[in-house]
């Protein structure tokens, strides 16, 4: 039997978290301004978050919309973040930025990297947005504290990457590609077989699991629908 596919589920609030605790979620990627597809949270909100419950949190740290980490002056603000929840008891992360050539920017990447001192982070759907996933891969290889991918497989969403989600599950192991996958983007319930079929154990939903929009809070039933789901139930 296949082990228990991670549910992720991305949080706003402390409200969002008891939410999606109560239903099912493994983790929870901690974000604010989800109109700019999640940035770094305050420490007061981080702290909420953690106080309410008692799951893995991933912490986002990016600090504008897009995929690049901006000028000097951008990526020590982002620095001086990632140290203060750091401070604050934050322990996994999520980050991931791009050159102005669609190619990895890893001297910003290794910047951050190097406050949060070895802790798992994610690389996140920036990974979509390069021009090249498997030189990215080979590039981040051995950048301390990275476990996880996290990927639609596409730009435009799991519909149009899930060949390559496929593909690159089937290299798992290989250099650059020792670390878990990570499923979300326009990830439905109706994709779960195939993935699963893959080998992939690992899920990430946003919108999913809030039924009345984003301006709704998580539902823990519908996170419940995507455990029974993931569970096989």
């Amino acid at each position: 039997m296949s082990k228990r596919a991670v549910l992720e589920v991305i949080a706003l609030d402390a409200r969002d978290a008891v939410a999606a605790q109560a239903g099912g979620a493994d983790r929870l990627e901690v974000v604010t301004d989800i109109a700019a597809d999640g940035l770094t949270p305050s420490v007061p909100a981080f702290a909420a978050i953690r106080a309410a419950v008692d799951l893995d949190l991933r912490v986002m740290l990016r600090l504008s919309d897009g995929f690049a980490a901006g000028d000097a002056e951008d990526t020590a603000r982002l620095v001086r973040a990632a140290g203060e929840l750091r401070a604050a008891g934050a322990d996994q992360f999520v980050l991931g930025f791009l050159d102005a050539e669609g190619g990895v920017d890893l001297a910003t990447v290794e910047r951050v990297v190097a406050k949060l001192d070895g802790r798992p982070w994610t690389f996140h759907r920036a990974i979509d947005h390069t021009a090249d996933r498997d030189a990215l891969r080979k590039q981040c290889e051995g950048l301390p504290g990275l476990d996880t991918y996290l990927t639609a497989g596409s730009a435009a969403g799991v519909d149009d990457g899930l060949a390559v989600l496929i593909a690159e599950a089937g290299r798992h192991g290989e250099q650059g590609y020792e670390q878990q996958l990570l499923v979300g983007g326009g990830l439905r319930l109706d994709h779960v077989p195939a993935l699963r079929a893959a080998g992939i154990d690992a899920f990430h939903i946003g919108g999913a699991a809030r039924p009345g929009g984003w301006t709704g809070p998580v539902s823990a039933g519908a996170v419940g629908e995507w455990r029974r789901v993931l569970d096989g139930r």
